[in-house]
């Protein structure tokens, strides 16, 4: 069976943490760090293909218009823009997105993407997430993620239980 991925990209974070450059208004998922592109529009670049449907946009108030204009900026549309009454954090934008997602394509397979990282290298980006299609086809939740080089309190961790498989596919450079 044909599968799409769809690319949840969620753009509702404040961006406090790179200010003065990030403010309220204006924040760092949407200014241009590197090359020509902000981060959103990279995270929507590195999630087009032909296994990708077009991305599903969870954003605030705020931001629905600078969303709409960067897409527009790099000839791209979304399958679906949620804009969120109230930020509640990114477990309801994410169970609101993928109910949104399975109205769209029953089979679809779900990529959460947040909208301020930089990944540099969009085929080993890709080819990491076709890696992981066979598993999610069958049921399985995929995570990606980095090794830890010291504690952080800003950042989450997962902690498998003994039946979890893990893999490791090395860095995306």
């Amino acid at each position: 069976m044909k599968y799409m991925i769809y690319p949840i990209i969620l753009t509702g974070g404040s961006g406090t943490r790179l200010w003065p450059l990030s403010r309220k208004s204006y924040p760092k998922q949407f200014q241009t760090m590197q090359g020509d592109q902000s981060l959103f529009q990279a995270a929507v670049a590195r999630s087009t293909g032909a296994d990708f449907a077009d991305p599903v946009v969870v954003t605030s108030e705020d931001f629905r218009f600078i969303v709409q204009d960067q897409l527009t900026n790099i000839q791209s549309t979304a399958s679906l823009t949620l804009v969120e009454p109230k930020g509640r954090n990114t477990a309801p934008a994410v169970l609101a997105a993928t109910l949104g997602v399975l109205k769209l394509d029953q089979n679809a397979l779900i990529l959460i993407l947040p909208s301020d990282h930089h990944v540099p290298d969009t085929g080993a980006f890709q080819s990491i997430i076709q890696q992981a299609v066979p598993d999610a086809q069958n049921g399985r939740v995929i995570t990606f993620g980095i090794t830890p080089d010291r504690p952080e309190t800003g950042y989450g961790y997962l902690a498998l239980d003994g039946g979890a498989a893990t893999s490791k596919t090395g860095p995306i450079p």
